[in-house]
């Protein structure tokens, strides 16, 4: 490849040298590049699948050593039909575990409820020496508009 001549006269040569970088492959490369990038963007966004388990209708048996705590749509805590604020349910934890280490601790909250809330039930009673903790939901039904999720 020939990148022009040494002749000083200032006349272009005859032979049809060329000087400067030919930029058709470049832009090819770079476009092909960009298709690629404008593919796979939406498929990198969405790579984290999360599949919510379903909701089974079995019975769980009635233990008379259980405590149920509900969450409402608002985050205020019930504790067996008594309003209870998450900084006094550490300590009711700690109490309740250590009268009777074999008690169920059910959580049923509302699918409003935010999962801060649930969250902070759930530190509360690891950090109390809690051993049964566990969720309470509605079994789901086909015709069901809204799916029951259990957060």
């Amino acid at each position: 490849m020939a990148f022009g001549s040494f002749d000083s006269s200032g006349s272009k040569s005859t032979s049809g040298t060329v000087s400067e970088i030919n930029m058709v492959p470049l832009i090819d490369v770079m476009l092909v590049l960009l298709v690629i990038f404008i593919i796979t963007a939406p498929l990198l966004a969405h790579s984290i699948k999360i599949d919510v388990p379903q909701v089974s209708a079995e019975a769980v048996a009635e233990n008379p050593k259980s405590v149920d705590i509900a969450v409402d749509d608002k985050g205020i805590i019930h504790v067996n039909g008594s309003i209870m604020e998450i900084e006094n349910l550490k300590e009711f934890f700690v109490n309740t575990a250590k009268a009777e280490p074999e008690t169920d601790f059910r959580i049923r909250a509302d699918i409003d409820a935010r999962y801060e809330v649930i969250a902070q039930i759930m530190a509360a009673a690891k950090g109390s020496g809690v051993k049964k903790l566990g969720f309470i939901t509605s079994p789901s039904t086909q015709e069901s508009a809204k799916p029951v999720m259990s957060p």
